[in-house]
């Protein structure tokens, strides 16, 4: 079987809503393309097109569609004394903080092409977090019914790593996963991350006790977004042009 192109672009530090915009526009486009291609007979129908983004955002509070804004533990002053905004948005899940230092993931993919099944998904993009990082010798899990990847996931002392959240609609995929790498952890104390008081967060630079090369980060887990999902990922030179539009 033939593995699927998945175009890759890394937008570095990128404001939460100018990538929430880019986001929606290629996930409308994927969308379109695959309402065209089941109107159209089978020659004239277009490849399907994939795309996957990681970037760092400055600070900012996200809130899910499911998420309580009680879990946001601040008000505006002193969100703007942090120098962080707030966006309550389309994804699944409750509130999680993005800011410098935390690599996240956003896959625009056509579920159809690899297959329907949201579960299999989400472990699936947990997995490539799992798997990154024992090759810095964590070693690192799940908790049933608590979507994300843990460390010590079966002691009190589990604390969350990797925080998810998407959207799908006609089985394409938006918005993903945020991983700590050098996260200032302090802006976790503003809420109560993904609704979940009783347990802990950390980053990788906690764990290893170390500043940790966020480039190395990127290529491991492009290494197991390749294996795990059988895809051949090529560096996006089309797209560049309208992401910089937009």
């Amino acid at each position: 079987m033939k593995a699927e192109k998945v175009a890759f672009r890394d937008l570095g530090t990128i404001d939460y809503k100018k990538a929430w915009d880019i986001q929606e526009y290629f996930f409308s486009k994927a969308v379109a393309a695959k309402l065209k291609n089941r109107a159209s007979p089978e020659v004239l129908r277009e490849q399907a097109s994939h795309i996957l983004f990681f970037c760092e955002h400055p600070h900012v509070y996200t809130l899910g569609k499911s998420g309580s804004e009680k879990h946001l533990l601040i008000n505006e002053q002193t969100l703007s004394s942090r120098g962080a905004t707030f966006y309550r948005i389309n994804r699944g899940g409750d509130i999680t903080y993005h800011g410098p230092g935390q690599l996240v993931g956003y896959p625009i993919f056509d579920l159809d092409y690899f297959f329907t099944d949201i579960h299999k998904y989400m472990r699936l993009l947990e997995e490539v977090i799992i798997r990154t990082l024992d090759e810095y010798l964590i070693k690192a899990g799940r908790i049933k019914g608590l979507t994300g990847v843990w460390l010590d996931p079966d002691s009190p002392r589990a604390r969350k790593i990797c925080a998810f959240g998407i959207r799908c609609s006609r089985w394409v995929t938006m918005h993903g996963f945020s991983f700590n790498v050098n996260t200032d952890l302090s802006y976790f104390r503003d809420i109560i991350p993904c609704g979940i008081a009783d347990k802990s967060v950390t980053s990788l630079s906690k764990e290893l006790g170390t500043t940790v090369d966020i480039g190395e980060v990127k290529s491991k887990l492009k290494k197991y977004f390749s294996e795990i999902f059988e895809i051949e990922i090529v560096e996006d030179k089309e797209e560049s042009a309208v992401i910089r539009g937009l």
